[in-house]
């Protein structure tokens, strides 16, 4: 079975439709971009089917091209990307996976992007009562190899309710718990591209699945599924 790739023509595309953002150029390579938006489905179909080899994965969405620029002062019609998410199955299944293609700036993401109130106050209290689980896992010198620190959106303070003296206020006051890996071009056009992102994924699991089992139950470890 042939590996499935991204072609130099994926990027290409992009980095003529940054020069070009306008609707008028899009419509003219409207049949340009519809046949390289089928290659691209295609190879997040296919990094789908890897991902559920290890993992019970519910669904894929690729992101449309199309910009909401109703709230933005950037008028631009068009995203200079190609974006995708894997959503794991069910309620016990927590966390997600994320691909951007872009010329210089892709990238692989995994985690929690927007905890729902609940899920970030029940988060939250883990911490405050123990993190030294999460810590062992996201400090482990093989999973910062790939993924590097915990990344995203925090208070500059403590959270209602909480000391900001704590010990774990570094990971009490954070609003997102999200890893992303880094991928170049010449990475991103290798053949090994689809085998390297599944590996990068499959090293976030111990961390899926700790923030799966707190998400699930509560402080006396008690299930919220039942």
């Amino acid at each position: 079975m042939q590996q499935q790739l991204i072609t130099k023509d994926v990027f290409q595309f992009l980095e003529n439709l940054k020069k070009n953002n306008s609707r008028e150029w899009f419509t003219e390579h409207k049949t340009e971009f519809k046949a390289l938006e089928t290659e691209v489905k295609s190879f997040y179909s296919a990094l789908m089917d890897k991902l559920k080899t290890h993992d019970d994965i519910e669904k894929l969405k690729m992101f449309r091209i199309y910009r909401d620029v109703r709230f933005s002062k950037d008028k631009t019609p068009y995203k200079t990307h190609f974006a995708g998410s894997f959503s794991r199955s069910g309620q016990r299944l927590r966390g997600g996976y994320y691909l951007r293609l872009k010329p210089n700036e892709s990238f692989v993401a995994a985690g929690f992007w927007e905890p729902n109130k609940e899920d970030l106050f029940r988060i939250r209290k883990e911490f405050e009562t123990d993190a030294s689980e999460i810590r062992a896992i996201i400090n482990k010198n093989s999973f910062k190899e790939v993924w590097g620190g915990m990344q995203g959106d925090e208070l500059k303070t403590a959270p209602s309710g909480f000391n900001k003296d704590h010990p774990n206020i570094d990971l009490i006051k954070r609003k997102q718990f999200i890893f992303v890996k880094n991928f170049s071009d010449k990475e991103v056009l290798s053949p090994d591209f689809i085998t390297n992102a599944d590996l990068a994924f499959q090293a976030i699991r111990p961390y899926f699945d700790l923030m799966s089992d707190i998400l699930t139950t509560n402080l006396n470890g008690e299930s919220l599924l039942d």
